[in-house]
């Protein structure tokens, strides 16, 4: 069971990454602020998908 959810965690991430970027093209986000804003956006990723690990299999 645990397998099927990293790649459904990973597939989420890279979805989540190619939406920031589109984002990121379309408001013409600078190229210094572009790392901020994946790093925000993936630290909060990362912490709803640990998190609903985190409920799935150990409640």
């Amino acid at each position: 069971m645990i397998i099927p959810f990293v790649l459904f965690a990973a597939f989420y991430l890279f979805a989540i990454n190619s939406m920031t970027n589109t984002l990121c093209i379309q408001k013409e986000i600078s190229e210094e602020k572009q790392p901020k804003v994946f790093r925000t956006i993936n630290v909060l990723i990362m912490i709803l998908l640990t998190s609903s690990f985190v409920r799935i299999f150990y409640t």
